[in-house]
């Protein structure tokens, strides 16, 4: 009450206000069902449900096709939890951008299970110490990378965690390049 008539007394006296109070919008406040029915979208309700279950499929298609695009761009937003992060992005266009023997890991296997059929050969040795070479280049080879990934990234992130980058980059060099997700974004030889 005293604080009222305090204001008041300023006011009188030509004082200006406090700026605690705040000036007008200039229309009255509207009624809550008019605010309501202003918000309200149109909801265009299918008729039968055959229809709302075609129109929900419809949706989700172009929900799953958009994400998948922004997924093979490589877009932060559409990528795997396991995928995400500025640290994994490294790691992915380091893997890209170098030519590797496990990436032609697969055609290898390939080879190696013909010649598994090859009489003369399924009874030697050759194809076991064949594959026990292979692997034993493609863990060097993963160990190496991996290495070289996490003193990059903690050069150039060092706040971020490098756990399992190096199992990461293995992973993604033992695949074909063409097969990669998300897809390339840089080509061998381009400096990283």
């Amino acid at each position: 009450m005293a604080d009222a008539s305090a204001d008041l007394a300023a006011s009188d006296n030509g004082v200006a206000r406090s700026s605690a109070v705040t000036a007008g919008k200039g229309k009255p406040t509207p009624k809550r069902s008019e605010a309501e029915r202003r918000r309200r979208q149109p909801f265009n309700a299918p008729a039968d449900r055959k229809a709302a279950a075609q129109q929900s499929r419809d949706r989700d298609r172009t929900s799953r096709a958009r994400r998948s695009e922004a997924y093979k761009r490589g877009e932060n937003w559409a990528l795997p939890r396991k995928d995400q992060g500025p640290v994994r992005a490294l790691a992915r266009d380091y893997v890209d951008s170098r030519r590797s023997i496990s990436e032609y890991y697969m055609f290898a296997v390939l080879v190696l299970v013909i010649l598994l059929f090859i009489p003369s050969l399924r009874k030697s040795a050759v194809i076991d110490y064949a594959v026990l070479a292979l692997l034993l280049v493609i863990v060097t080879e993963s160990v190496l990378v991996g290495g070289r990934v996490i003193k990059l990234a903690q050069q150039r992130f060092p706040g971020e965690s490098t756990r399992g980058i190096r199992m990461y980059a293995a992973i993604r060099g033992t695949q074909i390049r063409r097969l990669r997700m998300p897809a390339p974004r840089v080509k061998p030889g381009d400096k990283i």
